[in-house]
């Protein structure tokens, strides 16, 4: 009699915890996500760990130079001197490296950290040098003339110090080209990991109707172009809906800039289009 118990104790709880293991295994915990980018990561509740929790493989930081530190902020930062680019990405992505991070569910690598340099681009970079050689062994790296992969990428946008990079032949940083030259400076990967611009400086139709022929095919050539030199394309300030997003990708477009993680995520995951990778 108490082995029937047994029996039908155990049926009724393999009842019960069928419907969430079969959610568990059509809906992955560890994705990783190609096409997605946290734009001012920061903003978010939780820096980085918002953005790794959701499967964003690329992340940006704006920084200032202030004190001789790198402080994360969009505007001149004035009493939060302690959040800085190591203490908020740099040390918790190493730890992640590691296997020591227990604040996040961290993606495939590699991950592209973008930063956004809103003070003088030369000392800022003079500074954020220093700070990237502590990293080096998880940095992307050009060294002699040659690209090696790391798991972390560095790319440099907002006030660039172009002459200063081009002048190095090691650096562990990268630089975002803007999209509207992508075809008077062919540079390749070796420097411009990305080539990015501001969406309405290419296209002026917000997700209403069709997308304009004339939009289509002038997105398209800029896009074509960039991977030509081997460039990822990203369009900041996009409207934030799916058939905006849906069109960019389509257009080959490969970095979706949003604010709202969780509604990209969703996006990617589960719209019509296959573009998110389960682990």
């Amino acid at each position: 009699m108490q082995k029937a118990r047994n029996c039908l104790r155990s049926l009724k709880l393999s009842i019960i915890l069928l419907p969430i293991l079969i959610s568990l295994n059509a809906y992955p915990q560890n994705i990783s996500l190609p096409n997605a980018y946290a734009h001012n990561d920061y903003w978010h509740k939780r820096p980085l760990y918002d953005a790794l929790d959701n499967g964003f493989t690329h992340i940006e930081a704006d920084i200032y130079l202030r004190n001789n530190k790198l402080v994360v902020a969009h505007v001149l930062p004035r009493l939060r001197m302690h959040k800085t680019l190591d203490s908020l990405y740099l040390k918790p992505l190493l730890a992640c490296i590691n296997g020591i991070n227990k604040n996040s569910n961290c993606p495939d690598f590699p991950i592209m950290l973008m930063i956004d340099i809103k003070s003088d681009p030369n000392e800022t970079y003079l500074a954020l040098k220093k700070l990237l050689e502590r990293y080096r062994p998880m940095l992307s790296v050009y060294e002699n003339g040659v690209y090696k992969q790391g798991e972390i990428t560095i790319v440099l946008t907002g006030h660039k110090p172009v002459d200063l990079l081009k002048a190095e032949r090691n650096r562990l940083a990268f630089v975002d080209e803007d999209l509207l030259q992508v075809k008077k400076d062919t540079l390749d990967q070796n420097f411009y990991q990305t080539a990015s611009c501001r969406y309405s400086h290419i296209l002026n139709w917000r997700g209403e109707g069709p997308i304009p022929v004339i939009e289509q095919q002038r997105l398209c050539t800029y896009v074509s172009e960039a991977h030509r030199y081997g460039k990822k394309v990203r369009l900041w300030a996009s409207p934030e809906n799916s058939v905006v997003w849906r069109k960019l990708l389509d257009c080959g477009v490969d970095l979706i800039n949003t604010d709202q993680l969780e509604k990209l995520k969703s996006f990617l995951q589960y719209n019509g289009h296959i573009y998110a990778k389960a682990n």
